[in-house]
């Protein structure tokens, strides 16, 4: 015999989902021909839910499409529950991927969201929506993962500055992943 409420689903939205839609996830696209359960141009906000309607939404290989990143992540502020997770995935700029797609817009490195958080270098004003960056993963071309560049910049955060200040052009980047709270 079960006491008290079943388990609770957790509600999770994939912005551009193209054909690889997360498995259990509600997925959102421009193109008709992705596995979107909605269909919706991702830089016309809002986009078709209430506020607060998600636990998670992720957002692999998105942002650097959308034509404004910060109106992007505004909107996915407003889409999250209180302590809700944002996932996402983009090219680091040093990488071949970030420039050889004519459709990417912007090209990140791994602290071009620190707008949204408590570390915002004195530019915290551009936005309202604020993240707390729960972690940053940093993938680098396979010489340099074999060579342990890859757990350096990932396990010791002065010398991922290192890396992005002076290394990256030379010990190049692939693609980095992040995972944000929503701050209320």
């Amino acid at each position: 015999m079960q006491s008290g409420p079943g388990p609770v689903s957790m509600r999770i939205l994939d912005v551009g989902c193209g054909l690889n839609k997360h498995p259990g996830a509600i997925g959102i696209d421009r193109n008709p021909r992705s596995n979107a359960d909605v269909l919706c141009d991702l830089d016309r906000v809002p986009y078709p839910f209430a506020p607060e309607s998600f636990d998670l939404i992720r957002a692999v290989h998105v942002v650097e499409h959308v034509s404004d990143v910060i109106q992007t992540m505004e909107e996915f502020h407003r889409l999250l529950k209180s302590g809700g997770r944002l996932y996402l995935a983009t090219p680091h700029y040093t990488d071949f991927s970030s420039f050889c797609d004519p459709t990417h817009r912007w090209h990140l490195n791994s602290f071009s969201f620190r707008y949204f958080g408590e570390d915002h270098g004195g530019f915290g004003y551009y936005t309202q929506a604020k993240f707390r960056e729960i972690s940053v993963r940093l993938r680098l071309l396979a010489l340099w993962r074999w060579l342990g560049f890859e757990f350096l910049v990932n396990r010791f955060p002065h010398f991922r500055r290192l890396w992005e200040y002076y290394l990256c052009f030379i010990i190049r980047g692939k693609s980095m992943e992040f995972e944000f709270e929503k701050v209320s």
